[in-house]
């Protein structure tokens, strides 16, 4: 197995590194979209040296057919949409995952270069992780000040994304660490950024961790046995993480505090303890069975919110998308597909889903083992028991698709012996 530097190099003198850059771009705002142009480039001068590469890569028809679905979701939705110039010009803006994809699958061609992105995104990872650490202890990262109530690592105070995205790109570092380092690789990544997770404050990014960790000790563990024990470990830490997280961290302590008040069982109590969410996803409900069809628009949530929102709705007040507006999005992804995209939408997505479940099923197990971290990550991200960012926007839209892409890719690469990858 090569060296972390050596592989590491190669992933940034191939092919790969605009794909990878949309990931280590993704704290500085819209600077990740810098990686997806230079994949729309990239794919621009595939197409125009070999017309048909199409035709000669499953993994990119596989790819074509999933953003159907999701794209067209959002183009049927946005034919009535309450907010037409918000719906059309978000439409417009997904085509751009169209290139981004096909980059990842014809440049991702080999079973080397996939190791290498993931080691390089694990890498990404590791350096956000310790930012964190030093913003927990210090008050100060490369991204600024922490808030008063979450550390917020190298996103910045402003942009209270480094709980989600930790967790759900998490098992790219917890698998590389036990590749290479085995069990106690494994422990050491699930501590480091345990501590992050845990005091980003998102609750959301919680369980994902949480998800992420059980998928892969299930993986790694040789029985049923084994996986229960290194479970109950993990649970372990967590507790003992958490209890001295609470003791020591203003923040988390808050947090925590905001949590426990769903322990009464009212609906008042589980309301303040979810910050509001529950009377969004009644607004959502209503939106819904008024425009069950195709949605009131892909984006248009927060235009229609306040003439579905009852009058007492603290949200039309305070909410940071602005005093009479409401809420941003339905911060659950089904409900956000029902309701910006309704029935016919949501048909879509879960078409999208089984045939993704069936590609999975058909492939044998030494391919879903080269995916495993990024179906897994897919996995954490989708699991509709929790809530959600708006997978239709800009930033947590593109996440999605690039991990998307990157699935694809890893259920059809060649092993490293193998020559025929496309140029």
């Amino acid at each position: 197995m090569r060296s972390i530097a050596d592989a590491l190099k190669s992933a940034l003198r191939s092919p790969v590194l605009p794909f990878w850059l949309v990931i280590a771009l993704l704290p500085f705002g819209r600077s990740s979209e810098l990686g997806t142009f230079l994949c729309l480039l990239g794919v621009v001068l595939l197409f125009a040296r070999h017309p048909a590469a199409l035709r000669e890569h499953p993994g990119a028809r596989l790819l074509l057919w999933l953003l159907a679905a999701y794209v067209g979701a959002a183009l049927l939705s946005a034919i009535d949409s309450l907010a037409p110039g918000t719906s059309w010009s978000t439409v417009a803006g997904l085509l751009r995952y169209v290139p981004l994809g096909l980059y990842a699958c014809f440049a991702i061609r080999r079973e080397q270069r996939l190791d290498a992105l993931y080691l390089a995104v694990a890498v990404v990872l590791v350096a956000w992780a310790l930012d964190a650490w030093v913003q927990a202890l210090t008050g100060w990262s490369l991204g600024g000040h922490a808030e008063p109530e979450r550390i917020s690592g190298i996103f910045g105070a402003g942009n209270l994304k480094l709980g989600p995205t930790l967790s759900v790109l998490s098992p790219f570092v917890l698998w590389t660490a036990h590749r290479r380092w085995g069990g106690k690789g494994l422990l050491l990544a699930f501590v480091l950024l345990l501590g992050p997770v845990l005091l980003s404050g998102s609750r959301a990014s919680w369980l994902c961790y949480a998800l992420a960790a059980l998928g892969v000790a299930w993986r790694v563990s040789p029985s049923t046995g084994r996986f229960v024990a290194a479970s109950g470990f993990g649970l372990v830490l967590l507790a003992l993480a958490g209890g001295v997280a609470w003791k020591t961290s203003e923040r988390f302590h808050l947090r925590m505090e905001r949590t426990l008040q769903a322990l009464p069982g009212s609906g008042q109590s589980l309301d303040t303890a979810l910050t509001g969410r529950l009377d969004i996803w009644r607004t959502s409900i209503a939106m819904f069975k008024a425009h069950p069809v195709n949605g009131v628009g892909v984006r248009a949530y927060r235009h229609a919110y306040p003439a579905f929102a009852p009058a007492n709705d603290h949200f039309m007040t305070d909410e940071p998308c602005g005093v009479g507006q409401g809420a941003c999005h339905a911060h659950q992804w089904v409900l956000e597909v029902l309701t910006e995209t309704g029935t016919l939408g949501l048909l879509l997505w879960l078409a999208a889903i089984g045939l993704a479940i069936a590609a999975w099923r058909r492939a044998d197990a030494a391919v879903r083992a080269r995916a495993f971290p990024v179906t897994l990550a897919l996995g954490v991200m989708l699991f509709p028991l929790n809530t959600h960012l708006a997978f239709y926007s800009a930033w947590w839209g593109l996440l999605f698709a690039w991990l998307l892409g990157l699935w694809c890719a890893a259920l059809f690469v060649l092993p490293t012996a193998q020559d025929g990858e496309t140029p």
